[in-house]
C-alpha cells in the first residue's frame, strides 16, 4: 500500500515512533493524519506542524477510539490506515500487582482489538485497509526484566496475526511493527521511570539503539511490500528462526546471556540499569 492520498490515524502520535511516523505519512503524501495521543497539546503539536488533526486519546476506552474513527471518517473520508502504536514499558517480574498486567494489556493488546472493531467493518466493505500495530521485538522473543511488556507483546504479534488471517481475504492487510531499542521518550513515560537508570535500554541496546527515522523507513518500505513483519532491528529475524527451530536451546542460551550479562543473582529489572 502507498500512502499517498491516504486518510491516516496514528496513536502514540506525540512523541517517539508516533511522531515519526506521522510526519514521515505527510510527507509521502498523506491526504490528512490524525495525531492521537493521551498527551492531547503533544498531538495538537505535532499535527499542526503538518498540517493534520491532533486529539486526545486514552486507547484504552473503546468508545474513545470508536469516535475518533467516526468523526475522521465525517471530516476526512474513510479510515486507510489506522496505525495503533501507543504503548510503555514497566519493571518486574511474578511480584508486580495484577493490576500492572491489566493496564498494559488494555494498552498494548485491547487497544490494538478496538482499533480493528472500529475500522475494519468499513474497510471490509470497501474491500480494502490496512492495520499497522505496533509491537516490539519482545513479542517475537522475550523481555528481560518485564513479565508485563513480554506477555503484553507476544499477544499483541498473536492479534496481528489472527486478524491477518481471517481477514485477508477481504483485503485487509496487516503489519506488525517489532522494533529493539528505539531513541523514544518511552522510559519517561514509563509509571516505572523513577527506576531506570543510564539509557534505560539495557539488554535490548545490545543490537543497537536506533531513532525513529530508521523505523520510519522500515515501515514505509513494509507497506509498499505489505510484509507482515516490520523489523527495523533485521537481526531479529535470525534470532526468531533459531528460537522455533530449537526453542529449548534458545531458552538456555537466553538463560546464560542473562547471567552472562548481570550475574546469577539478576533480579527484574536489571536490564534497565545498565547503562550503554
Amino acid at each position: 500500500m502507498k500512502v499517498n492520498d491516504r486518510v491516516v490515524v496514528v496513536t502514540g502520535g506525540a512523541s517517539g515512533i508516533g511522531k515519526g511516523l506521522a510526519e514521515r505519512f505527510q510527507r509521502e503524501g498523506a491526504r490528512h493524519v490524525v495525531v492521537a495521543d493521551r498527551n492531547e497539546a503533544g498531538a495538537q503539536q505535532v499535527a499542526e506542524a503538518i498540517g493534520g488533526t491532533g486529539v486526545g486519546l486514552d486507547v484504552s476506552e473503546e468508545e474513545a477510539i470508536r469516535s475518533l474513527v467516526a468523526q475522521t471518517e465525517r471530516d476526512h473520508g474513510a479510515v486507510d490506515l489506522f496505525v495503533s502504536n501507543a504503548g510503555y514499558v514497566t519493571v518486574g517480574g511474578l511480584e508486580a500487582p495484577v493490576e500492572d498486567l491489566q493496564r498494559m494489556w488494555e494498552v498494548h493488546v485491547l487497544a490494538h482489538l478496538y482499533a480493528a472493531r472500529a475500522v475494519l467493518p468499513g474497510m471490509i466493505e470497501r474491500g480494502h485497509g490496512y492495520l499497522l500495530n505496533t509491537a516490539s521485538a519482545a513479542g517475537l522473543l522475550t523481555q528481560l526484566g518485564s513479565l508485563s511488556y513480554s506477555v503484553t507483546k507476544h499477544a499483541a504479534v498473536a492479534l496481528a496475526e489472527w486478524i491477518a488471517i481471517t481477514h485477508g481475504h477481504q483485503g485487509i492487510r496487516v503489519s506488525v511493527l517489532c522494533p529493539q531499542a528505539v531513541e523514544t521518550a518511552i522510559t519517561a513515560n514509563s509509571p516505572d521511570r523513577d527506576k531506570f537508570v543510564g539509557d534505560g535500554f539495557g539488554v535490548a541496546s545490545q543490537d543497537g539503539v536506533i531513532q525513529p527515522e530508521d523505523v520510519n523507513q522500515c515501515v514505509i518500505e513494509a507497506l509498499d511490500e505489505e510484509r507482515f513483519w516490520v523489523l527495523p532491528h533485521p537481526e531479529v529475524a535470525e534470532y526468531a528462526r533459531r528460537k522455533t527451530a530449537d526453542v529449548d536451546r534458545w531458552i538456555g542460551g537466553m538463560m546464560r546471556f542473562q547471567e552472562r550479562m548481570f550475574g546469577e543473582d539478576a533480579q527484574p529489572g536489571d536490564w534497565l540499569v545498565r547503562d550503554r
